[in-house]
């Protein structure tokens, strides 16, 4: 076939059936192209029309404003409920939080294991131990301040045992 414009163009010699599988190829891109493109639009009408059922431009208006209220009060929540923890967390931390308990016979003559020594400590190992012997004339008690882990008193076996335990240096499983 002699075609007179593709001479004119410089290309006579060019076999025109590649140009119609690619134009053919091209209309097959465009065609999945608008057909993807109509079914991402159906999805989106549908998303509209659910969205807007029932309202109209004043009422949608009074849900978005409902919503930042919302947002609003949940921004004021968050904020005191969070000053409220660390309020809370400040006054826990000087709460007695850490025991440490030990029975014991002060007195070999003396039966039951009546005295006791027991380390009270907070958070950041401030406390007292709080020893109360018992004996045959009465019961005597009697504490000593513990700052940071440390007695600046020398501790009895049975002191030194509850703070260690007080402080978790010794497992608290029962001792027979």
């Amino acid at each position: 076939m002699n075609y007179n414009l593709l001479e004119k163009l410089g290309i006579g010699g060019f076999d025109l059936t590649y140009l119609f599988i690619a134009a053919y190829a091209l209309i097959l891109i465009l065609i999945i192209t608008v057909i993807v493109q109509a079914v991402k639009i159906g999805r989106l009408s549908k998303r509209y029309k659910k969205f807007m059922s029932g309202k109209n431009a004043k009422s949608l208006e009074n849900d978005i404003m409902g919503i930042f209220e919302d947002n609003k009060f949940l921004k004021t929540s968050t904020e005191k409920n969070r000053k409220d923890i660390q309020a809370l967390y400040r006054k826990f931390e000087g709460a007695f939080q850490k025991v440490g308990i030990v029975k014991y016979d002060a007195f070999n003559q003396m039966g039951g294991q009546l005295s006791f020594s027991l380390a009270l400590l907070d958070e950041n190992y401030n406390g007292f131990i709080l020893n109360c012997v018992h004996s045959t004339e009465g019961c005597y008690s009697y504490t000593k301040e513990i700052k940071k882990g440390i007695c600046q008193i020398s501790l009895g076996d049975e002191e030194k045992k509850a703070l260690d335990i007080a402080m978790g240096v010794t497992d608290v499983t029962l001792e027979k």
